[in-house]
């Protein structure tokens, strides 16, 4: 990830005709003229609320990043590690980074930009446009018309054991066996059919998830797996596994039956499907071509995220 800090040093001289004790926070990129129009009527909070912090379209090759200014004695890089480990700060600029991202998500094309992307004046940011024109272009067209949605699937792990015992030959055999044998074989033999088990619910799991992700992925233009914290479980379940697609807006219909058929035949096994979204494209702008500014963002989602 990108170091460069809007430091110190960025306070005495911040680019561009900023004014000194200001910087740039962007939060997305997207083409001019799609952009242009969406600063009407009512619009979401920015990262900062205090005084009069408007949104500013910053213009460039064609391109146009939307940011607002904060003060740089906040967001200079000593201030901003210090903030960043205030869960309360840290969480409420998150929800208000992600709402300014989804307004104009769903109004245009655009690249998000991760949490904490800081420039220290307007000439960095006009720049960073020209520079990174030809990706961000590029980018912004592979998501024209398409929106990000998130899949969670959930798996009740002793219907699913139940299951793999009913099904499986090999454990009916060994159960059959315990139920004859000695109460000290029959307590050996229950320790494997045990093991034996535990293996067979987390291969079926992993066959069914690769199962649902390619039957996911013929009706979508993008997958992505991410990756799973510890103990993500809930009322539903365990979570097995966190998938994102990137679906066409007029095909949304089409995945989202898709997913329905998925969860009805499965559900006998224990699996359930959560649809989350519509998401700002995070995934599907990848590291390498996103702007990351001259404090390189938080990323998301995990819906990066």
């Amino acid at each position: 990830m990108s170091r460069k800090i809007a430091s110190k040093k960025g306070r005495r001289e911040a680019a561009g005709g900023g004014e000194a004790d200001e910087a740039l926070y962007v939060y997305c990129i997207g083409a001019q003229e799609k952009l242009a129009g969406n600063f009407e009527g009512e619009l979401p909070t920015p990262i900062e609320s205090k005084g009069p912090a408007k949104f500013v379209l910053i213009e460039g090759d064609g391109l146009a990043a939307v940011a607002t200014r904060v003060p740089l004695s906040e967001y200079n890089e000593e201030a901003l590690e210090t903030k960043l480990r205030d869960a309360t700060w840290m969480a409420t600029r998150a929800l208000r980074h992600e709402a300014v991202v989804e307004h104009f998500a769903h109004r245009a094309s655009v690249v998000p930009l991760r949490f904490g992307t800081i420039y220290t004046g307007r000439a960095s940011v006009e720049q960073m446009l020209g520079e990174r024109g030809a990706q961000l272009r590029a980018i912004i067209a592979r998501l024209e018309g398409r929106e990000e949605w998130g899949v969670n699937v959930y798996g009740e792990r002793a219907k699913l054991k139940d299951e793999v015992a009913r099904l499986s030959p090999r454990l009916r055999e060994m159960v059959e066996r315990a139920e004859a044998s000695t109460p000290g074989q029959a307590y050996l033999l229950r320790k494997k059919i045990d093991a034996l088990r535990d293996d067979e619910v987390r291969a079926v799991t992993r066959r069914i998830v690769a199962g649902m992700e390619s039957a996911l992925a013929a009706v979508s233009v993008g997958e992505v797996r991410l990756r799973l914290l510890k103990d993500e479980s809930n009322d539903r379940g365990e979570l097995a596994a966190k998938l994102a697609f990137l679906v066409p807006r007029d095909g949304f219909d089409e995945f989202r039956a898709a997913a329905e058929r998925l969860a009805a035949e499965y559900a006998p096994l224990g699996f359930s499907i959560e649809l989350t979204g519509p998401w700002p494209p995070y995934n599907f702008a990848s590291e390498d071509e996103n702007a990351e500014g001259e404090r390189g963002g938080k990323g998301k989602r995990g819906k990066g995220e």
